[in-house]
């Protein structure tokens, strides 16, 4: 497994598994048993997720060491704002079962962001925290918290696909030193990605899959991927993509493919934004 390493020092797993929509309890520690044993090192969640103590059930199962995983999970817009950001890190270390956490994002760019900035600050600080970021930010949002944070964003999570490849986004956090890692790298199945001609002529000449490719062409681009299944076998295919590379040529085929939107989410319609800052995870 390739690890990349973050502005801060810290290196993160080039791939892990996520588990968004996986709110069973008992799905969800089986899925995360399963990706540990299948060489994955990096779990993605958050508080909006409901599956924590579920993950922190797994990890302790596992008998893999704790300071061989990289947790990752999130604050979400309820709970923004500095003491409720304390507050709901606090609690998502209580779920987790966990002494520390190797990277807190905050999940959208809404609300008080700046408040919650500084609390996540401060947690880094008192050890609690070893990496802070941001998801779903867009570059303007990013680059203004990026010049006025003390300490910067080591990563911003965004959705990023052969479909939606977010090409600008990237040259911004490139530019900044933030690394890109994507949720929803397979299109969260859309776009007819298992069957997709161009993917699966160069799948084929690799002995691979239509998801490999597409996971693959992304990894190639520096963007850690967080691709999500409760399926074991898909699980170990999804992990299998660090023997090949695409050329040049492939690279270039699957380019071809960007639509340049989402069809999942978008963060810039009013609607979408209202909803979001509506929703709430707890009472």
């Amino acid at each position: 497994m390739q690890k990349i390493q973050l502005n801060n020092g810290v290196q993160i797993p080039a791939e892990g598994i996520g588990v968004y929509q996986i709110e069973d309890s008992e799905t969800c520690e089986q899925v995360v048993l399963d990706a540990l044993k299948t060489g994955y090192r990096m779990i993605d969640t958050a508080a909006a997720y409901n599956n924590e103590e579920a993950v922190g059930k797994a990890i302790r199962k596992s008998g893999v060491p704790r300071e061989k995983i990289f947790v990752t999970t999130k604050v979400w817009v309820q709970d923004f704002g500095y003491e409720n950001t304390k507050k709901a890190v606090l609690s998502s270390l209580k779920k987790l079962d966990l002494d520390y956490l190797d990277m807190v994002l905050l999940h959208q760019q809404m609300s008080d962001y700046y408040g919650s900035w500084r609390a996540l600050q401060e947690l880094c600080r008192e050890g609690k925290v070893r990496t802070i970021g941001v998801s779903n930010f867009y570059p303007d949002r990013l680059v203004d918290l990026f010049v006025n944070a003390e300490i910067p964003p080591a990563v911003n999570q965004i959705e990023c696909h052969p479909f939606y490849q977010r090409d600008y986004d990237l040259k911004v956090m490139k530019d900044l030193g933030v690394a890109p890692m994507a949720w929803a790298p397979l299109a969260e199945g859309g776009h007819n990605i298992w069957q997709d001609p161009t993917l699966r002529a160069i799948g084929k000449k690799y002995g691979k899959t239509n998801a490999q490719a597409a996971l693959r062409f992304n990894v190639q681009r520096g963007v850690i991927i967080i691709p999500k299944t409760v399926h074991k076998d898909r699980m170990e295919e999804n992990f299998n993509i660090w023997d090949f590379s695409l050329s040049d040529d492939d690279m270039a085929a699957i380019q071809k493919l960007d639509t340049g939107r989402t069809e999942i989410i978008d963060h810039l319609n009013v609607d979408v934004v209202k909803f979001l800052n509506q929703h709430k995870i707890h009472n």
